[in-house]
């Protein structure tokens, strides 16, 4: 343990999360407008890259039992779901500024690729405010279901992505969600539709 109260692996993963925020920081804080709105790319990429990763692992504990590398995926999930979200608030913010007024952010939600953001980063909140241990205590069985919102807000994500530019977003998402959508379809079949002894084929 350190002073933090953390062990250094996790210490090292959050430094590892933190690092996609480094080469936006001059943006950020800087005066030049487009830099800034160059922001939303990245920090939209990133917030779903990161909630993939956390939405895999026990897809991943499934496929490679036995293994030691998804029980620690699976450990550190949190970690990388909370990573998740605070690039995409950040992504939410920059948004938010960059339209620059209250009028044209409720202009643009008739987007498909704008309401579903919003309401993916809604569903969102919600998680993030649960994602610790004395949220979990408190809900009981409630939080595993509330924790269970991610997946249409995941599938919002998708949509959110791939219809940015007229559609023309598609191939990088479906590239990103390919993995994701891979292992629910095997979770799907494993638990659900192989046979096992004792039932009907």
């Amino acid at each position: 343990m350190t002073l933090t109260g953390q062990k250094p692996s996790t210490l090292i993963l959050w430094a590892v999360l933190a690092l996609p925020v480094l080469p936006m920081i001059g943006p950020l804080l800087g005066d030049d407008p487009e830099a800034f709105h160059h922001l939303l790319r990245p920090t939209g990429e990133w917030a779903a890259r990161f909630m993939i990763i956390g939405m895999m692992a026990s897809g991943l504990m499934l496929l490679f039992k036995g293994k030691s590398w998804p029980r620690w995926l699976l450990h550190h999930r949190r970690d990388i779901e909370v990573a998740a979200f605070a690039y995409a608030a950040l992504h939410t913010l920059v948004y938010v500024i960059d339209r620059g007024s209250l009028d044209r952010i409720i202009d643009a939600l008739k987007h498909t690729e704008i309401w579903t953001g919003w309401l993916a980063f809604l569903i969102f909140v919600p998680l993030a405010l649960t994602s610790n241990d004395a949220a979990q205590r408190r809900m009981h069985g409630g939080w595993k279901l509330l924790q269970r919102a991610a997946y249409p807000a995941a599938v919002l994500v998708l949509i959110h992505w791939a219809a940015l530019h007229n559609w023309g977003s598609w191939q990088p998402a479906a590239v990103h969600f390919a993995p994701l959508v891979a292992l629910w379809a095997y979770r799907a079949w494993y638990w659900y539709l192989r046979e096992r002894p004792g039932r009907p084929a």
